[in-house]
């Protein structure tokens, strides 16, 4: 079972770290709780809760994480994802396309030569990816978005109907968004069943810690850490947290990836999903918003643990330790290693980066040696485009002399057994 920090009398130090940025922000009063639809305006505006899910199956909670709210427009980048795993990228971006529209959440963004949407993180081509869910009438659609997002969350999410009937009275602007798409021709329902299925979708409850698990969903390539279900594939992964960096906090998205370094998507009911691929995903709840319609707050904690944490994606790191951890020339400490042969002992993970420093380091050590052996046996994993370039290594380099490989790959554990398709 995966480790839970609200099973423990003692809280973690992580929710201790993450209680510490709730207290910098909670001050921030300024801001107001969303009132378009009437019954968000109902929300105490004081809640302030976090939730970090490692892709490990851990959770770190504080504050009123467990306070349900609804998801409104976080839900986009993982219905977008429901339908990329449906359709596929081309069939999806014959809709929608990926490009930040600079302009609010509700903005009329066609693109006026092919009536695409600009993105789906906004109302335009949320309506539009909605419809693209497989189903031809609202329930059925809804019910698709429903029990992936569930998936998602690794729990079973429900409907704040009186939201619902809320958003259906107040809707005629994406009714609007939702005509003009469809006169366009990129909508793929009538409009009437694209929005009942994207208002029911927008009304879903969820909690912090809801949103940090699908978010951690996505940073673990698609598998729910707690309940390790595939959710979507590791390409739909990447290519939503992709549109999530660059459209996810709508016309403030370039200011947020500047001071925040995180793909991440906000909503009018207070919720904002960020993560930090391959180790976490955070969600936060705060009700007051900002002009943009991002949460006051929930900004003000990501900036914080940001930039308290040195979390932001594209923050410069010390070199890591080099993969080569030890090399063994002509039996100087292997009774394995022949005397016209190097052995280099590699660790760790190796991506394309640190398999070129291998190579690099390693191959010219070829021109005054028969041989040279990479063994594997302390690498931990190997990504699919650096086996890749180290068996065009090896193919390239030939046999030697006596009709041996001259450049052997020693894997006595299979971490070079990885897919290669694509």
């Amino acid at each position: 079972m995966a480790a839970d920090d609200t099973d423990r009398s003692t809280p973690s130090p992580l929710s201790i770290a993450l209680a510490s940025v709730l207290e910098r922000a909670r001050p921030k009063t300024s801001g107001a709780v969303a009132s378009y639809i009437p019954e968000l305006a109902l929300e105490d505006p004081d809640q302030l809760g976090i939730a970090l899910a490692s892709v490990r199956g851990t959770v770190h909670e504080a504050g009123d994480s467990d306070a349900e709210f609804t998801i409104q427009s976080v839900s986009k980048p993982f219905v977008f994802a429901l339908a990329l795993e449906q359709s596929g990228l081309a069939e999806v971006t014959r809709h929608v396309g990926l490009e930040p529209s600079g302009e609010p959440f509700n903005a009329i963004s066609l693109d006026e030569h092919t009536g695409r949407p600009l993105n789906p993180m906004i109302n335009a081509g949320a309506i539009v990816t909605s419809s693209l869910v497989r189903g031809d009438r609202a329930d059925e659609k809804f019910s698709v978005i429903s029990a992936g997002l569930s998936a998602f969350a690794g729990r079973s999410l429900d409907v704040d109907e009186a939201v619902f009937a809320s958003e259906q009275a107040t809707g005629d602007r994406n009714r609007a968004l939702a005509y003009l798409a469809r006169s366009a021709g990129t909508l793929a329902s009538t409009a009437e069943v694209a929005t009942t299925a994207y208002f029911r979708q927008c009304s879903l409850t969820v909690t912090a810690r809801d949103l940090a698990i699908m978010a951690a969903t996505l940073a673990n390539g698609g598998v729910n850490p707690i309940t390790r279900e595939r959710v979507v594939s590791e390409d739909v992964a990447r290519w939503t947290t992709a549109v999530m960096t660059s459209c996810g906090m709508y016309d403030a998205s370039g200011e947020w990836l500047v001071r925040v370094g995180l793909p991440a998507k906000s909503g009018v009911g207070g919720g904002i999903a960020a993560l930090q691929p391959e180790q976490f995903g955070i969600g936060t709840f705060s009700p007051r918003l900002d002009a943009r319609g991002n949460s006051v707050r929930g900004v003000a904690v990501l900036e914080e643990l940001s930039e308290r944490h040195g979390l932001h994606m594209l923050e410069h790191r010390e070199a890591p330790l080099s993969p080569i951890d030890e090399i063994s020339v002509g039996g100087a400490s292997s009774d394995e290693v022949a005397g016209d042969e190097v052995v280099a002992m590699l660790r760790g993970d190796l991506n394309f980066g640190n398999v070129e420093e291998v190579l690099t380091r390693l191959m010219p050590l070829l021109e005054s040696e028969g041989r040279l052996v990479l063994d594997f046996g302390a690498v931990t994993r190997v990504g699919a485009p650096a086996v890749r370039l180290l068996l065009w290594a090896a193919d390239a380099a030939g046999p030697a002399p006596d009709g041996l490989p001259r450049v052997e790959l020693r894997d006595p554990d299979g971490v070079l057994d990885v897919d290669l398709a694509g």
